[in-house]
Protein backbone atom coordinates (compact mmCIF):
# COMPACT_ATOMS: atom_id res chain seq x y z
CA UNK A 1 0.00 0.00 0.00
CA UNK A 2 0.95 3.52 -0.78
CA UNK A 3 -0.13 6.79 0.97
CA UNK A 4 -0.03 9.76 -0.83
CA UNK A 5 -1.37 13.33 0.74
CA UNK A 6 -3.47 15.62 -1.03
CA UNK A 7 -3.47 19.36 -0.80
CA UNK A 8 -6.02 18.73 1.95
CA UNK A 9 -4.52 18.17 5.78
CA UNK A 10 -5.36 14.84 6.64
CA UNK A 11 -7.45 13.11 3.29
CA UNK A 12 -5.38 10.43 1.93
CA UNK A 13 -5.36 8.30 -1.36
CA UNK A 14 -4.33 4.75 -0.74
CA UNK A 15 -3.12 3.15 -3.39
CA UNK A 16 -3.46 -0.60 -3.01
CA UNK A 17 -2.33 -3.96 -5.05
CA UNK A 18 -4.09 -5.62 -7.15
CA UNK A 19 -2.91 -8.99 -7.36
CA UNK A 20 -4.66 -10.52 -10.79
CA UNK A 21 -4.48 -14.05 -12.27
CA UNK A 22 -6.79 -16.13 -14.24
CA UNK A 23 -9.05 -17.09 -11.33
CA UNK A 24 -9.44 -13.05 -9.93
CA UNK A 25 -8.42 -10.88 -7.92
CA UNK A 26 -6.76 -10.00 -4.20
CA UNK A 27 -6.89 -7.23 -3.19
CA UNK A 28 -5.60 -6.20 0.51
CA UNK A 29 -7.77 -3.06 1.12
CA UNK A 30 -6.62 -2.15 5.08
CA UNK A 31 -3.18 -2.50 6.72
CA UNK A 32 -3.06 -0.85 10.08
CA UNK A 33 1.01 -0.83 9.35
CA UNK A 34 0.42 1.53 6.61
CA UNK A 35 -3.40 3.81 7.72
CA UNK A 36 -3.00 3.92 11.44
CA UNK A 37 -6.56 4.46 12.00
CA UNK A 38 -8.84 3.20 14.22
CA UNK A 39 -11.90 2.26 12.63
CA UNK A 40 -15.26 0.27 14.81
CA UNK A 41 -17.60 0.49 12.12
CA UNK A 42 -17.85 -0.56 8.51
CA UNK A 43 -20.44 -0.84 5.97
CA UNK A 44 -21.32 -1.88 2.15
CA UNK A 45 -23.09 -0.21 -0.33
CA UNK A 46 -24.69 -0.76 -3.76
CA UNK A 47 -25.17 1.70 -6.11
CA UNK A 48 -26.90 1.81 -9.62
CA UNK A 49 -25.69 3.91 -13.00
CA UNK A 50 -26.18 7.31 -12.33
CA UNK A 51 -26.80 7.33 -8.93
CA UNK A 52 -25.54 10.26 -6.63
CA UNK A 53 -25.17 9.97 -2.97
CA UNK A 54 -24.61 12.90 -0.86
CA UNK A 55 -23.23 15.04 0.32
CA UNK A 56 -23.76 13.55 3.96
CA UNK A 57 -22.08 14.02 6.99
CA UNK A 58 -23.43 14.61 10.89
CA UNK A 59 -22.99 17.38 12.65
CA UNK A 60 -22.04 15.54 16.21
CA UNK A 61 -20.26 12.08 16.45
CA UNK A 62 -18.78 13.31 13.20
CA UNK A 63 -16.96 10.49 11.27
CA UNK A 64 -13.94 9.25 9.12
CA UNK A 65 -14.20 7.22 6.63
CA UNK A 66 -12.15 5.29 4.65
CA UNK A 67 -13.57 4.19 1.22
CA UNK A 68 -13.72 1.51 -1.35
CA UNK A 69 -14.60 0.33 -4.54
CA UNK A 70 -15.15 -3.54 -4.55
CA UNK A 71 -16.70 -3.41 -7.87
CA UNK A 72 -17.66 -0.81 -10.49
CA UNK A 73 -16.40 2.67 -10.85
CA UNK A 74 -17.44 5.60 -8.76
CA UNK A 75 -16.65 9.95 -8.89
CA UNK A 76 -15.74 10.27 -5.09
CA UNK A 77 -16.38 13.71 -4.19
CA UNK A 78 -15.63 15.66 -0.35
CA UNK A 79 -16.26 18.98 0.65
CA UNK A 80 -14.13 20.29 3.46
CA UNK A 81 -16.31 21.95 6.40
CA UNK A 82 -13.49 21.75 9.12
CA UNK A 83 -13.54 24.90 11.38
CA UNK A 84 -9.98 27.27 10.57
CA UNK A 85 -9.39 24.70 7.61
CA UNK A 86 -7.12 26.47 4.69
CA UNK A 87 -9.47 24.48 2.41
CA UNK A 88 -12.43 25.35 3.61
CA UNK A 89 -15.25 25.17 1.33
CA UNK A 90 -12.92 23.30 -0.99
CA UNK A 91 -14.10 20.52 -3.24
CA UNK A 92 -11.56 17.57 -3.91
CA UNK A 93 -12.66 14.56 -5.95
CA UNK A 94 -11.28 11.43 -7.61
CA UNK A 95 -12.38 8.35 -9.38
CA UNK A 96 -11.81 5.24 -7.25
CA UNK A 97 -12.56 1.89 -9.14
CA UNK A 98 -11.96 -2.02 -8.52
CA UNK A 99 -9.59 -1.46 -11.39
CA UNK A 100 -7.34 1.22 -10.39
CA UNK A 101 -7.65 0.29 -6.44
CA UNK A 102 -7.19 3.10 -4.71
CA UNK A 103 -9.31 3.91 -1.54
CA UNK A 104 -9.92 7.68 -0.21
CA UNK A 105 -9.15 8.25 3.52
CA UNK A 106 -11.49 10.74 4.35
CA UNK A 107 -10.81 12.64 8.48
CA UNK A 108 -13.86 14.04 9.89
CA UNK A 109 -15.36 17.01 9.05
CA UNK A 110 -16.07 16.78 5.67
CA UNK A 111 -19.03 15.90 3.69
CA UNK A 112 -19.04 13.09 1.20
CA UNK A 113 -20.60 12.14 -2.05
CA UNK A 114 -20.34 9.57 -4.93
CA UNK A 115 -21.48 9.30 -8.54
CA UNK A 116 -21.86 5.88 -9.97
CA UNK A 117 -20.28 5.23 -13.23
CA UNK A 118 -21.15 1.47 -13.82
CA UNK A 119 -24.43 -0.45 -13.68
CA UNK A 120 -23.59 -2.07 -10.38
CA UNK A 121 -21.12 -0.42 -7.87
CA UNK A 122 -20.48 -1.70 -4.82
CA UNK A 123 -18.61 0.39 -2.14
CA UNK A 124 -17.15 -0.42 1.13
CA UNK A 125 -16.62 2.06 4.09
CA UNK A 126 -14.69 1.50 7.18
CA UNK A 127 -15.65 4.24 10.01
CA UNK A 128 -14.12 5.33 13.69
CA UNK A 129 -17.45 6.32 15.03
CA UNK A 130 -21.22 5.24 14.51
CA UNK A 131 -23.73 6.43 12.14
CA UNK A 132 -26.56 8.22 13.89
CA UNK A 133 -29.75 9.39 12.11
CA UNK A 134 -30.30 11.76 14.88
CA UNK A 135 -27.43 13.83 13.90
CA UNK A 136 -27.14 13.47 10.20
CA UNK A 137 -27.56 16.58 7.19
CA UNK A 138 -26.05 17.43 4.41
CA UNK A 139 -25.84 19.67 1.46
CA UNK A 140 -27.44 19.86 -2.11
CA UNK A 141 -25.50 18.21 -4.66
CA UNK A 142 -26.46 20.80 -7.50
CA UNK A 143 -25.79 23.98 -5.58
CA UNK A 144 -24.49 26.40 -7.69
CA UNK A 145 -21.87 28.03 -5.81
CA UNK A 146 -20.38 24.16 -5.96
CA UNK A 147 -19.67 24.51 -9.12
CA UNK A 148 -19.99 20.70 -9.90
CA UNK A 149 -19.43 19.38 -13.31
CA UNK A 150 -21.53 16.30 -12.81
CA UNK A 151 -23.44 14.04 -15.81
CA UNK A 152 -26.60 15.22 -16.93
CA UNK A 153 -28.19 12.35 -16.29
CA UNK A 154 -28.25 11.99 -12.40
CA UNK A 155 -30.49 9.66 -10.04
CA UNK A 156 -30.94 11.44 -6.42
CA UNK A 157 -32.95 10.65 -3.49
CA UNK A 158 -35.97 12.51 -2.32
CA UNK A 159 -34.32 12.79 0.87
CA UNK A 160 -31.12 14.07 -0.68
CA UNK A 161 -32.82 16.59 -2.80
CA UNK A 162 -34.13 18.61 -0.06
CA UNK A 163 -30.57 19.12 1.36
CA UNK A 164 -29.73 22.46 2.21
CA UNK A 165 -26.95 24.81 0.20
CA UNK A 166 -23.67 25.84 1.28
CA UNK A 167 -25.03 29.18 2.11
CA UNK A 168 -27.30 27.68 4.20
CA UNK A 169 -24.76 25.16 6.12
CA UNK A 170 -21.90 28.78 6.74
CA UNK A 171 -25.27 30.53 8.65
CA UNK A 172 -26.82 27.51 10.39
CA UNK A 173 -24.06 25.30 11.35
CA UNK A 174 -20.99 27.28 10.43
CA UNK A 175 -18.62 24.39 10.21
CA UNK A 176 -17.41 21.04 10.98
Amino acid sequence: MIIKKTKFQGLLIIKQKNNTDKRGNLRETFSNKALKKKFIFEYCTTSKKNVFRGFHFQTKNKQSKYVNVVKGKILDIVIDLRKKSKTFGKIFSIVLSKKNALGLYIPAGFAHAYYSYERENIIYYKLDNYYNPKFESGIIYNDKSLKLKLPSKIIVSKKDQLLMTFEQFKRTVKYL
